[in-house]
């Protein structure tokens, strides 16, 4: 009853009475009181969108006062030392390195703002999932780094708060929040398909009730305070919860909450079936094998259910079988358990179950602030961690859900202290490994690596979701973020039963996405999948792994590093196990993930590098290593096979497996490692063993014989050679590697930055990008730290962005110095680093051209060998490899080989054999200090040489090999004696190829004996020689030899004499490619000037060698020179078979082909200019016509014209008219002239404007508007001109085309399928020659030059006689064309011409459409085609710029056509302007005047318009004489107009004085005619001069320089008889020349203004002062730190639709803010981007992109994107903002946008044009 009341009074008064009922002592009844209203309003059961709660909420709260008054007094204590801003995704927040501790810390743009952060390493960026702000948080940043209000603690010295304010809040929030839980509870129900969409709708509907909360916690830390205490309290929650026994409804409630809680234990049974099912249909591999129940129904019994699952699992579906292993969890409460005990948690669990509502994610971490909170908060979520880990696999929208996730976790795990805590306290790591673990245990399935069948190893799947959509990703991000604590990972460290977990996690990606080589037809379905394979690698095996390392930098940390590598070693061996691994590898499958491999490697660098452990220590058995070095270098063999093409049949995406592999976000995790195990390995097995194996697995054995042919089982021909190359490669990288090998970390920097370098010139970003740094971010070198920017600076220099002439703007780029060049470009890094091979020939061409710039090499050179760095004594045994008999072996073979010139030899093959050679000489092996002399050692039967010393091995002969060879190779035909000599009696060697059954001897052998064997037969392979003192029994296996298809030719043994030691191989070499007889004479020794050596081919790198080798050995010494002093020509080797012919190399082949087409392309180049030259100077007419005024000669010729399509050159007819080609466009940049030169600025505050009414549109607008009023509308449109905005402006590349095959030429364009960057039905084509961009072409006039003459006779006719003669001729009609093939061409140019502007910018007058307007627009297009001419030359035509212009100018041809037009209309004689400018009017009767308006008065005339009127519609061609009659008399009237508009300027006494002195009668130059010139000059003269631009008879080299512009352009126009002799001395005055009285005329034309004009004063004053002078146009001044403009624009709202765009862009021409594609500001289907550049640019728009910090340009129904204006520090764009570094402004680039705006020329510059279908 009591509540009821309650309800029904006033909310505010009850919520006062309650308050101070609350406050008495005794406030039992207040308290009843309370909770039977709260029972009424908070009732769950009414819906909850009904707000009415939610006011009585607020007005109890704030206890009668208005909430907002309340909110503010609460904030005023708010003691709060943390700024805790949450924002959600896309809000731009700000990172600085140099403040954060942890590398995940934010700050909101306002703290950072109020932080100093000059000088410091700091980025924006967008969010993408979502932070907080951490200033005031010394656990995450410094202090140094907060902001003002932060650093001062200002929420430290805040009075406490009283009781009573906060009183009602903690009574009524309880009931508050249950009330959303039970709201909570109702609404759920176990989501299927159809009930997504019912959850949202939950959420929606609580959508206030969450605002609410959010809103009490922004006011700061007293009332979170309550929160807190509310949220985790846990007698009010065990009260609340439950509900009252007598409440049906609350038991309900709670029984539902009951049920949900127990189903979140399971994955639902059926939805596991579909999705699996899901998988099958779409052909994914996955089928749905063994359901995983995750957490286990009965917590004491794993192994029943597992038990169950293998049941199941063997009726599985689908070609793949998951596989479930039994739990190995620890504690398996870890998954399963979840008991809530307060608000908070139960609160989480709700928001985890409805996938992590926004709303409910800002609230919960609104509240981080409150240190309480926080900690209780984060115990919360990592006991929901495993609920939160099954929830997000069985989310529909993960990605959503992984953001809010992380926008959590990382909150609370990057902060050091609380992440120990909980690793304390709750486990943390135990939980989040299991987590992971059981993650990926639900997709697992059987591997198929080595032997398919009895393989017991489980791999996780690739195509699965989880990996697919990096659904992992939180927890693995989570994880990272812990480990990159030091105490949190030493604990992982110290943790052994962890550490085994973690192990058998990563074994899950050893072996993953197994590749299985295709070797028949193409794969049919290409998968994906490989690239979800490389991500799970680095980041959920990697990054861990590089966190894990960054806190073993230590000696005190080796027992770590020890127990690693000891549990690596053991789940290697368990996994070798696994796959039924013995010795070999299976053929024709390659994995590229190895993580356990990876781990091992990492950790023993470590231990070597940095903690000072022996090597030894940490390496299994010899057998042990053998198994581990298989894999690695399967996959190098398999890079080669791929690159050779041997894997085509996989499709491309093998390839892409093979860059990823060595791409740079990549390589330091996967490569390098790799190649440093194979180093590990090869230092401490067997060198002849591992050399052999390298070859083995490069499938190139066969090929290594001395016979010219042989038969190779594995490999096509054209497959042999790029597999050797690659062999060799592969063990030059090997043995010079460096990285893990004793490099320093700034040693492996420089490196890296080189080898990127000297490929391409890179950018800042692109190299920071570019070179591979540890992926932890608290790793070592951090990119943008010092020692990144030092080593930057010292090896290379920076190239300031500049313009290409062609305007594609360059980048600032940073390029190699000279020294870097000469001492430090290493081709080996190059080749380990490049993803594509060309880069590797980008840099060798680099090479080259510097080495030609600095003239020390000019020919093709070859890698320059580098020196290396010394190796660290542990890895010593490397250069074993480099002083072993199998690589000399393969050496001579290879050097013997090449020098014969067998097939499949090639010059990289020599320069690595060489560089192998180099290898060794620099690398000896310390331990034998063998003798110079020769050792007398008896031969063993694999010795072809006497020791493993490369040195003594160089110089020795050998005389004769036995090889197999086929029955039709050459070498049978020749009979060789047999030779009894001791040399080939030491091969006595079988060489049948061995198979079958010495792999089972291998299993008993011991490993010493494997070796042997090992060896042994890959000699006899090798040298497949036979003697009869055989003494090796043959193997029974020979009956089992395999046999290739198609059976080979016998094979045949021969003897080969060859009598030759490496030395004398590499002598001849060197003759063979110096082809000179004796290259090397016997003294070359003796000069010991190396200099030259370190550059050049491979002659200089044989010399290089042989100095080497004899400075090391008096011995060689003396071989070399008995070698040169006896060499004779080489026998040149026989082209015995076509085969052969095969050896000209491709290499050389390709060369050739190269050089021909430079020849080729050269000359068409050179082609294609001298017609270009050609092309233009014939089609400006006006450069060939124009000659001095004073010469008489004339032009009695035709014009010929060259057609571009047809070749043809001939006279434009009237028949088959020639055209030129023209872009036609609207401009309206005229109209945006102002009169200041000063261009405006951009705003960027809420107190600048942009006030558009002072340009020159707009007051040419305003004019008309105002003539229109009073004055007759025919004479209005005649007295100004339009065109101003919207004009239309037309320009030519210079080429000419027969318009008929310009038809066919667009009718093959309209049939061309190809997606052009025009629209050919709109008339858009692109010249045929130039490429230029074009839409019409202009008809030439046929004729021209015949009646010339009449230009030059001089006349002495009377000016009056003139003035009769023009108005004569301005009284014959027009004669209409006869109807030709010209005048329709014409005719439709026009057309393209009215088409090319809108309807608006052409519809002046009263009636639209009428002839008047027609004749204004025809007479405008001319003034704005002068009048742009004229801003092109810089405002002034005496100071040249000219030539460029006149050669493309087609004035000459538009004026004929428009004059052609216009002569079409009369003008009535009783309104010809010329009778009023020359004729005293008679006083005619008044009669037919008064009902019609007056026409315009003189004075206001425009007079070029005038002027072009006048020459457009006389008929043509136009005698001197008159033209310059038509000039005089303008000039008057122009001069009248001046002296009128200078005279309104003057106070009534400076009129007097004027009027007094008879100025007019006898003008002379008073100071103010200074002015008057001015005026004069400005208008009169210069667009009268643009007319003889268009009469094409003045000859520009004769106009003098600017100071006498105007006394020139008056000789030139005969206003002045000749030219004066100081030329300052002329007065605008002595120019006049008036027909008679002019004192009459001007009274006339002054009356005209006085007399019957119904103007108001002042409006007829505006009119009479014309603004002659207009500024050039300019864009908007910008702001040169680019950090403004985004600050103020990004947030502000639209001017139309008043919401903040999700794309703003401004218009740089007139400051409008505009939304870029947003729907909200359409209309009628366009956007406002292109609407505006309509209406503001008359098609043609310049944006701003806000958030891109692009320029985009719309030019009619094409748009493209222009580049950047704004720059870093690097002279680099940052296009999206995606570095968020600071941009300031780049004045070139901003004038080169200016000028491509000003010329018109953006269609011809920018390239890449596209269709916006009006979406912009």
């Amino acid at each position: 009853m009591m509540a009821a009341s309650l309800l029904r009074r006033d909310k505010r008064a009850t919520a006062a009475h309650l308050k101070e009922d609350l406050n008495r002592t005794d406030n039992s009844s207040g308290l009843r009181q309370l909770q039977d209203l709260l029972d009424a309003v908070l009732n769950p059961e009414k819906p909850a969108a009904d707000t009415e709660a939610l006011d009585w909420c607020k007005c109890l709260i704030a206890g009668g006062e208005g909430f907002e008054e309340f909110c503010k007094t609460v904030r005023s204590y708010d003691n709060a030392t943390l700024c805790g801003l949450v924002w959600t995704a896309n809000f731009v927040a700000y990172r600085c390195r140099t403040c954060g501790i942890s590398p995940c810390m934010s700050l909101c743009a306002e703290c950072f703002n109020n932080g100093d952060h000059t000088g410091h390493d700091f980025n924006m960026f967008r969010s993408q999932a979502g932070g907080a702000c951490d200033c005031g948080d010394s656990n995450v940043m410094r202090d140094s780094g907060f902001c003002r209000r932060h650093r001062l603690r200002t929420g430290e010295n805040v009075p406490s708060i009283p009781r009573d304010l906060l009183l009602m809040s903690e009574m009524v929030l309880p009931r508050f929040i249950l009330c959303i839980i039970q709201y909570l509870r109702d609404g759920y129900i176990e989501p299927d398909t159809s009930a997504e969409r019912d959850l949202q709708k939950v959420l929606q509907q609580l959508e206030p009730q969450i605002t609410f909360l959010e809103e009490l916690t922004k006011m700061g830390g007293a009332m979170r305070t309550v929160l807190t205490k509310i949220l985790t309290n846990q007698q009010t929650y065990k009260e609340l919860s439950m509900g009252k026994e007598d409440n049906l409804y609350a038991k309900k409630n709670y029984d539902k909450y009951l049920s949900a809680l127990k189903n979140s234990d399971l994955v639902s049974v059926e939805e596991k079936n579909q999705s699996a099912a899901a998988d099958i249909a779409v052909g994914a591999e996955g089928g749905a094998g063994a359901m995983v129940l995750l957490g286990t129904t009965a917590p004491g019994s794993p192994d029943e259910s597992a038990k169950e699952e293998d049941q199941d699992g063997g009726q599985s579906v689908g070609q793949r079988k998951r596989v479930k292993l039994s739990s190995s969890t620890k504690d398996p409460y870890i998954i399963d358990s979840l008991k809530h005990k307060c608000f908070l948690e139960e609160l989480l669990f709700w928001t985890i179950k409805f996938e992590f509502p926004q709303k409910m994610v800002t609230f919960l971490l609104n509240m981080l602030p409150d240190q309480d909170y926080k900690i209780t908060f984060t115990k919360t979520f990592v006991q929901h961690y495993a609920f939160i880990m099954k929830t997000l696999m069985k989310s529909h929208e993960s990605d959503t859900m992984s953001n809010r996730i992380v926008h959590i976790s990382v909150q609370l795990f990057s902060n050091e202290e609380l992440a120990r805590h909980m690793t304390e306290e709750c486990q943390l790591l135990d939980i989040m490994v299991t987590v992971l673990l059981y993650m990926m245990e639900s997709c697992l399935i059987k591997s198929e690596l080595q032997d398919e069948e009895n393989n017991r190893h489980v791999v996780v799947n690739c195509s699965e979701a989880l990996l697919k959509n990096n659904t992992y990703w939180p927890l693995v991000s989570d994880f990272i973020n812990i480990l990159s604590h030091q105490s949190v990972a030493k604990k992982f460290l110290e943790d052994h039963s962890l550490l085994m977990l973690w192990m058998s996690f990563v074994s899950f990606f050893q072996g993953m996405n197994l590749n299985k080589r295709e070797l028949n037809e193409h794969v049919e379905f290409e998968s994906q999948t490989y690239y979800a394979a490389f991500a799970a690698e680095l980041e959920a095996c990697a990054q861990p792994l590089w966190g894990l390392l960054t806190h073993c930098k230590v000696k005190e940390t080796q027992e770590y590093t020890k127990t690693v590598v000891r549990y690596c070693l053991e789940t290697l061996q368990i996994w070798f196990d696994a796959i039924g691994f013995i010795d070999e590898p299976a053929p024709n499958q390659v994995t590229f993930h190895l993580p356990l491999h990876r781990y091992y490697a990492m950790f023993l660098s470590r231990a070597v590098k940095c903690q000072g452990l022996d090597l030894d220590s940490l390496l299994p058995d010899q057998e042990m290593l053998m198994k581990i070095m298989v894999h690695p270098l399967q996959i190098q063999a398999c890079l080669s096979e791929i690159h050779s093409n041997m894997w085509v049949r996989n499709g491309l995406q093998i390839k892409g497996q093979a860059m990823t592999y060595v791409q740079s976000h990549f390589c330091n995790s996967m490569i390098d490692p790799d190649i440093y195990l194979l180093q590990v390995c090869a230092s401490r097995l067997d060198p002849d063993y591992f050399i052999s194996s390298v070859f083995e697995r490069f499938k190139v054995v066969d090929l290594l014989t001395m016979a010219s042919q042989h038969q190779n089982a594995v490999l096509d021909s054209e497959q042999e050679r790029p597999m050797l190359e690659g062999a060799l490669t592969f063990l030059v990288i090997l043995t010079s590697l460096r990285i893990h090998l004793g490099m320093t970390d700034d040693e492996i920097l420089r490196s890296e930055m080189v080898s990127q370098l000297c490929m391409n010139d890179r950018t800042h970003s692109a190299l920071l990008d570019l070179i591979p740094e540890n992926p932890n971010p608290k790793s070592g070198i951090v990119p943008g730290s010092c020692s990144f920017e030092d080593v930057l600076s010292a090896v290379a220099d920076f190239k300031a962005p500049v313009f290409e002439p062609g305007g594609s703007m360059q980048q600032g780029m940073y390029t190699p110095k000279a020294e870097v060049w000469e001492k430090e470009f290493d081709t080996i890094m190059v080749v380990l680093r490049t993803v594509y091979r060309r880069d590797v020939q980008s840099a060798m061409d680099r090479y080259s051209a510097f080495l030609k710039q600095y003239g020390i090499h000019t020919g093709n050179p070859w890698p320059p060998y580098k020196e290396r760095t010394p190796l660290h004594p542990c890895y010593k045994g490397l250069t074993r490899l480099l002083h072993c008999k199998t690589l000399h072996i393969v050496i001579f073979t290879l050097l013997y080989k090449i020098w014969m010139d067998h097939q499949n030899m090639s010059e990289h093959v020599l320069c690595m054999v060489l560089y192998l050679i180099e290898l060794g000489l620099d690398n000896q092996v310390q331990d034998n200090k063998e003798d110079e002399e020769p050792c007398i050692e008896e031969h063993c039967h694999d010795s072809w040489f006497p020791g493993t010393n490369l040195l003594s091995n160089l110089h020795h002969v050998i005389n004769f090999v036995r090889v197999r060879v086929p029955e039709t190779a050459p070498e049978v035909k020749r009979e060789t004696p047999p030779s009894t000599s001791a040399e080939a009696s030491s091969y006595g060697q079988n060489s049948r190829r061995l198979s079958g059954n010495w792999r089972e001897n291998l299993r008993e052998a011991q490993v010493f004996s494997l070796v042997a064997e090992r060896r042994r037969k890959f000699q006899e392979i090798i040298n497949r020689s036979n003697t009869e003192a055989a003494q090796v029994v043959r193997p029974k296996s020979s009956s089992t030899r395999w046999v290739s298809p198609g059976t080979p030719p016998q094979l045949v043994t021969e003897i080969l004499e060859i009598r030759e030691s490496m030395l004398s191989l590499l002598v001849k070499l060197h003759q063979k490619m110096s082809s000179k007889q004796n290259s090397l004479s016997a003294s070359w020794l003796e000069d010991p000037d190396t200099s030259h050596h370190a550059h050049g081919d491979g002659i200089t790198a044989i010399e290089r060698i042989l100095t080497k080798a004899a400075a090391r050995s008096c011995q060689i010494k003396r071989n070399i020179q008995d070698i040169c002093g006896k060499v004779c020509p080489p026998v040149p080797p026989k082209k015995n078979s076509p085969s052969d012919k095969k050896a000209m190399d491709k290499e050389e082949r390709r060369q050739r082909a190269r050089e021909r087409q430079q020849k080729l392309l050269a000359e068409f180049a050179s082609r294609q200019k001298s017609f270009m030259e050609t092309a233009m100077d014939v089609e400006s007419p006006e450069n060939e016509a124009a000659m001095d005024l004073g010469s008489s000669e004339v032009m009695e010729s035709e014009v010929l014209y060259d057609c571009v399509i047809c070749g043809q050159s001939g006279p434009s007819t009237e028949d088959r008219p020639t055209g030129l080609v023209v872009l036609l466009q609207a401009s309206s940049v005229l109209g945006h002239r102002r009169k200041s030169k000063q261009p405006k600025q951009l705003p960027t505050s809420d107190e600048e404007h942009i006030y558009l009414a002072d340009t020159c549109g707009v007051a040419h607008d305003v004019r008309l508007t105002l003539m229109q009023q009073f004055f007759k509308d025919s004479s209005c449109l005649q007295s100004v001109s339009i065109g101003w905005d919207g004009g239309v402006y037309v320009q030519t590349c210079g080429h000419t085309l027969h318009i008929d095959c310009h038809k066919s030429y667009m009718e093959s364009l309209r049939n061309d399928q190809v997606l052009q960057g025009f629209s050919v039905d709109k008339g858009e084509f692109t010249c045929p020659l130039c490429r230029q961009f074009a839409n019409s072409v202009l008809p030439c006039r046929p004729g021209r030059g015949t009646d010339s003459s009449g230009w030059h006779t001089p006349t002495n006719k009377a000016t009056c006689i003139l003035v009769k003669e023009v108005e004569d001729l301005q009284e014959k009609l027009g004669l209409f064309p006869t109807e030709s093939n010209l005048s329709k061409e014409m005719e439709l140019v026009i057309k393209d011409i009215k088409n090319t502007t809108q309807k608006k910018y052409m519809d002046y007058g009263k009636n639209p459409g009428s002839p008047d307007n027609d004749f204004l627009f025809m007479y405008s297009v001319a003034r704005t085609n002068l009048e742009l001419e004229l801003v092109h030359r810089g405002g002034n035509l005496c100071s040249g710029g000219a030539s460029a212009a006149a050669k493309r100018s087609c004035l000459n041809q538009l004026f004929h056509v428009l004059a052609m037009h216009m002569r079409l209309y009369s003008i009535d004689s009783a309104y010809n302007p010329w009778t009023k400018l020359t004729q005293i009017a008679q006083h005619k009767d008044a009669d037919g005047f008064d009902e019609e308006r007056p026409e315009v008065p003189m004075l206001f005339r425009d007079v070029p318009s005038l002027l072009i009127i006048f020459v457009l519609t006389m008929p043509q061609p136009l005698r001197k004489e008159h033209f310059t009659c038509v000039i005089k008399m303008l000039y008057n009237l122009q001069f009248t107009q001046a002296l009128a508009a200078l005279s309104t300027k003057l106070s009534s006494e400076e009129r007097q004085a004027w009027v007094k002195s008879g100025a007019l009668k006898k003008v002379n130059v008073k100071p103010h005619d200074l002015d008057l010139r001015g005026h004069v000059l400005s208008i009169g003269c210069f667009i009268i001069q643009s007319f003889f631009f268009f009469l094409a008879h003045l000859s520009f080299s004769c106009l003098p320089q600017e100071e006498e512009e105007f006394s020139s352009l008056a000789v030139c126009l005969g206003l002045l008889s000749s030219a004066p002799q100081p030329p300052s001395a002329v007065h605008s005055a002595s120019c006049l020349e008036w027909p008679f009285n002019a004192f009459d005329l001007v009274t006339q034309w002054c009356d005209e203004v006085t007399g019957r004009s119904l103007m108001h004063p002042e409006q007829s004053l505006s009119l009479l002062v014309q603004e002659p002078q207009w500024a050039a146009p300019r864009l908007l001044q910008l702001p040169d730190n680019y950090n403004i403009i985004f600050q103020y624009y990004h947030r502000k709202a639209c001017t139309v639709c008043k919401k903040v765009p999700k794309d703003p862009a401004l218009c740089l021409v007139c400051g409008s803010f505009v939304c870029l594609k947003g729907v909200c500001c359409k209309q009628q289907g366009t956007c406002e981007c292109v609407l505006h550049s309509q209406h503001c640019g008359a098609a043609t728009g310049i944006f701003l992109l806000i958030n891109a910090s692009v320029i985009i340009i719309i030019r009619g129904h094409r748009f493209c994107l222009w580049g950047s204006v704004y720059l870093d520090a690097h002279g680099e764009e940052d296009r999206d903002l995606r570095r968020g570094k600071p941009l300031f402004l780049c004045e070139e680039r901003y004038r080169v946008l200016e000028q491509q705006w000003v010329s018109h020329t953006f269609d011809h510059i920018n390239k890449r044009w596209g269709p916006h279908y009006n979406g912009l």
